[in-house]
């Protein structure tokens, strides 16, 4: 070989060395999104004796755009000198995966325009991206038949792109006939068709796919996983949790925290806390989701202090928490009533800067209002947006939990003045208000309210306002309400606000036929059903037809009796004289007598002079009650009927000697236009 030659050949291996290098730095620096180098390199680009390639340009055509300078890639681009399907597909990748789908279906228009490339493989999974992030879902069933007719349909990248777009959109069935075309599905095509089947609101269909990729001999992943486990914890099916939990173990792929706060999340929602107290201790890393999952755990299994007990744990730890954590603690504090501990959780909030988010602002305008401190509630509410629903339904409820309805309602007028837009939530927290007040012409216009805006609809709202009316008397209201509701959409709360107002109201044979009707309707009843309409028959003095129910809740129906419900059957029985069967009921209840059991005795004694059986009443009851200063009235009543006046007076001298004094009766009545 000649000088010439040796010189022409070094030339060209360092040309081909310095592209290379030019190619990995311009990844790099797209990677790190660095505009910076990406100028530096493109300068060295463009020295005389280093020849441009399409891969080269295309790989700086996507720095510029990852890098947030869509138009300089698209200057450079129009630059081309022959634009091949290599940069098309280049740049509409870049587009796609910087959140620049338009600018990415604007390339892809723009490259069928000329006629000159056919789509491929390396095309359609980006640009079916872009349609799924631009939500077109008739532009990606285009996209979709024009895969089909170039044949890239088949490729499993192709396939698994169609699949996230059509779960994506909930189109469950067009998703499982591609999957079902698919010859040689991937792992990623089976989780997927599994988080898309969960995420759908079809835990089954999830776990049954997750089973067909086991038997076809698939080895789930992580992300398989991650995608099946919160499908077992929807359904609270622990048996296959466990497996999930062995096939893990056995795989050796639960290693990654995502996995274990899966895992541990399943077992929570299963209410395993036991299972999930024992994957927590065995996790050497935890993150602030670790301990968040277990907060959250302890709270939905009503152990609000082994909740908090976590707290000073996961501060030790070293872990800081995000909002989650801290309105998952003051929601723990709000249940128990722990307000010092509350307090202590607000200033930590404050150091940790996050007392601004609308999650823990809620919490602990909720958390102040059940503690009772209605006063610093508010003020934390004041401090918050004015624009947020959110607070405004916190405060809202706090209102009415502390006895303010009418403050309550005052202040949903100052909402709607300061432009906050009221959601279901809000009228669920307003409306006991409205039932409390028992005010018919308020009543009348939030009913008007509710129609005008459209809140009708929700079978949660249209049975609060049949409790309002209800409450204020007006049973034909609320039964015409009641009558307006789809068959279909009533629901055992619907049909119990009703039943109980007839209840309270004196109508116990209207209570016991609607009752029936339910029923017959294949409504289940449940505890407070029953309640309601042994009231009613209480009320009214329907033995037989409480005695009927009650035997009916006994031993056709798998809601257990309640001492509530013996309550009821005893003041029923004492209100029409049967006063020893009465006794005789509250002596085998298979608890211990309640107060209420005792008192409805007492009560009924009173009415029909039985004295016996009412000292036997108000023995337990001054145990139980002893500063309820009725009881004592109630007796010292029995004894003056039955002319023992010294036993009477005893009686009312052991008020005095208690230190007790009988509270005043009132009245209240509403007097408009004065």
């Amino acid at each position: 070989m000649n000088g010439a030659s040796q010189a022409a050949c070094k030339a060209k291996h360092l040309l081909g060395t310095t592209r290379a290098q030019c190619d990995a730095l311009l990844r790099r620096c797209s990677a790190a999104k660095s505009l910076t180098n990406t100028k530096t390199l493109h300068a060295y680009i463009l020295r005389p004796g280093l020849i441009y390639s399409p891969q080269l340009l295309s790989l700086l055509a996507g720095a510029y755009v990852a890098c947030g300078q869509p138009l300089q890639a698209r200057k450079l681009f129009d630059e081309f000198p022959d634009r091949t399907l290599l940069i098309y597909n280049a740049m509409i990748r870049a587009c796609t995966e910087n959140e620049l789908a338009y600018e990415a279906i604007k390339l892809f228009a723009e490259m069928l325009g000329w006629g000159n490339h056919c789509p491929d493989k390396y095309t359609f999974p980006y640009v079916i991206k872009a349609c799924r992030d631009l939500c077109l879902p008739d532009l990606g069933f285009s996209v979709h038949g024009l895969a089909v007719t170039t044949g890239a349909h088949m490729d499993t990248f192709v396939c698994n792109s169609l699949l996230a777009m059509y779960m994506n959109r909930g189109e469950k069935e067009i998703a499982r006939r591609v999957f079902d075309m698919m010859l040689e599905p991937s792992v990623v095509s089976w989780n997927t068709m599994i988080s898309g089947y969960y995420h759908n609101g079809c835990a089954e269909e999830s776990w049954q796919t997750f089973k067909e990729m086991v038997d076809a001999g698939v080895k789930p992943d992580t992300a398989t996983l991650v995608s099946v486990l919160p499908a077992c914890g929807h359904l609270k099916d622990m048996n296959r949790g466990r497996k999930v939990h062995q096939l893990l173990e056995d795989n050796g792929v639960g290693n990654s925290i995502s996995v274990r706060n899966a895992l541990l999340d399943m077992y929570v929602k299963c209410g395993s806390m036991t299972e999930a107290q024992s994957v927590f201790d065995k996790m050497s890393e935890k993150d602030v989701v670790t301990w968040t999952t277990m907060i959250n755990g302890y709270i939905l299994n009503d152990s609000e202090r082994q909740a908090l007990m976590l707290c000073p744990l996961m501060q030790i730890g070293g872990v800081i928490p995000n909002s989650i954590t801290m309105s998952s603690l003051l929601s723990a504090c709000a249940n128990s009533y722990l307000l010092k501990y509350g307090r202590c959780l607000h200033g930590w909030a404050l150091r940790q800067k996050l007392e601004s988010d609308v999650s823990v602002e809620t919490a602990l305008i909720d958390m102040y209002a059940k503690c009772n401190c209605i006063g610093v509630s508010y003020k934390v509410f004041l401090a918050t947006s004015r624009k947020r629903t959110l607070p405004w339904n916190a405060i809202l409820s706090g209102l009415v939990h502390n006895g303010f309805a009418a403050e309550a309602i005052e202040l949903f007028k100052e909402m709607l003045s300061e432009a906050a837009v009221p959601d279901s939530a809000t009228f669920n927290c307003l409306l006991p208000a409205y039932a409390t007040l028992a005010d018919f012409q308020q009543a009348m216009n939030i009913h008007s309210y509710l129609v005008r805006s459209g809140f009708l609809s929700k079978i949660e709202i249209v049975t609060g306002l049949i409790d309002i009316y209800c409450k204020c008397g007006s049973l034909d209201f609320a039964h015409n309400i009641f009558n307006g509701i789809p068959p279909k959409e009533k629901d055992i709360v619907c049909w119990s606000a009703l039943l109980a107002g007839y209840g309270i109201h004196g109508n116990g044979k209207v209570a016991v036929s609607l009752f029936h009707e339910m029923v017959r309707s294949g409504v289940e009843p449940n505890e407070v059903t029953f309640t309601s309409v042994l009231h009613a028959c209480g009320h009214c003095g329907l033995v037989d037809e409480g005695l009927g129910l009650f035997k009916l809740l006994v031993e056709n129906h798998q809601t257990r009796p309640r001492s509530y419900h013996y309550s009821c059957i005893v003041d029923l029985l004492g209100r029409t004289g049967r006063l020893e069967e009465a006794y005789n009921l509250v002596r085998i209840m298979p608890s211990e007598p309640s107060h209420a059991a005792w008192g409805a005795l007492l009560g009924a004694c009173v009415i029909h002079g039985n004295v016996e059986i009412g000292e036997l009443a108000a023995k337990w009851l001054f145990n139980f009650e002893p500063e309820n200063t009725g009881n004592y009235v109630l007796l010292a009543k029995i004894y003056a009927a039955a002319g023992r006046w010294k036993d009477a007076e005893n009686t009312r001298c052991m008020l005095n000697e208690i230190g007790l004094r009988k509270a005043p009766g009132h009245s209240l009545i509403e007097v408009r236009h004065m």
